[in-house]
């Protein structure tokens, strides 16, 4: 079994997947990859099974060493990528031989990137996944300068497999931050200014969000009803509002129940697009058709 070595961990780096589906009746949430489809595209850039687990640094980006061959690829934030001192391919297969480092800087735009390494990251799997998990503390710690993580094995690429795989990259990116919503279920919470006010003002991504929730300033979203709701099931992608009137997008390690009401749920692709959302970025939302 090959490994790499974590030679700078960066702000955040994680190990994800597609996470745990289907324990939200344990108090588990799903967790994996905030971003997925830039990690299905890391996995298809290396051949990899759609379920292997890779890389997701936040922010500074992050930089491996090969201890064997590898071959690897750097998707998600619109980030430089160098091997040694050497500019490397975003979104496009990488060959490392062994000893080599691949470094990931910081991102022009977008917030997290994916590093799939061909074969998949190696670490215990926790219910069924390898994701880290920082909400319910499950999968591997986040990861520190010096470690080293367990490679699994794949058949080796011959040249014209890696070039048809180099071929099929160089697409993708952070999405535009104008998120399609669902109004609900508790839109009738909400003052009609309020919903008015959301669906037509700007709001800024803050510097408090992490892999919970996408925290945004803006408006004030004022409640047309006192008190609270009792808790209930809370969705990926669901727009919680506190009583500070400022919403919050849940992302991937949201919890799975809560309590204050829900104006709005973003949809898939929205949540995507809101996992890359860097501090200061203007965040809108407009109402699925059909849904008001």
């Amino acid at each position: 079994m090959s490994a790499i070595r974590i030679e700078r961990a960066g702000a955040l780096t994680t190990v994800q997947d597609r996470g745990r589906p289907g324990y939200a009746h344990l108090g588990v949430p799903r967790s994996g990859a905030a971003d997925l489809p830039a990690l299905d595209q890391a996995n298809a850039l290396v051949g990899n099974r759609v379920d292997a687990a890779v890389l997701e640094a936040t922010a500074t980006g992050v930089a491996v060493r090969a201890l064997a061959d590898a071959v690897v690829a750097v998707t998600g934030a619109d980030a430089p990528v160098w091997v040694g001192s050497v500019p490397a391919p975003l979104r496009a297969p990488i060959r490392l031989a062994a000893g080599q480092v691949m470094e990931v800087g910081s991102p022009d735009r977008g917030w997290r990137s994916y590093v799939a390494v061909r074969g998949g990251i190696g670490a215990e799997p926790v219910l069924g996944s390898r994701a880290t998990d920082l909400l319910s503390g499950l999968g591997p710690a986040p990861l520190r300068d010096g470690d080293e993580l367990p490679v699994l094995a794949a058949t080796p690429l011959g040249e014209r497999d890696f070039a048809a795989l180099r071929a099929s990259g160089a697409q993708g990116g952070p999405g535009a931050l104008d998120l399609t919503v669902t109004l609900g279920p508790r839109e009738d919470w909400f003052r009609a200014s309020a919903v008015e006010a959301f669906l037509s003002s700007a709001f800024t991504a803050t510097g408090d969000s992490n892999r919970v929730g996408l925290r945004l300033d803006g408006p004030v979203l004022e409640r047309a009803r006192d008190g609270e709701l009792a808790s209930e099931g809370m969705v990926l992608g669901a727009v919680q509002v506190p009583p500070s009137g400022k919403p919050v997008i849940f992302l991937a390690d949201h919890p799975v129940t809560g309590g204050y009401p829900v104006i709005a749920v973003v949809d898939s692709v929205g949540v995507a697009a809101a996992a890359q959302a860097r501090p200061g970025e203007s965040v809108r939302f407009r109402v699925h058709a059909g849904s008001r």
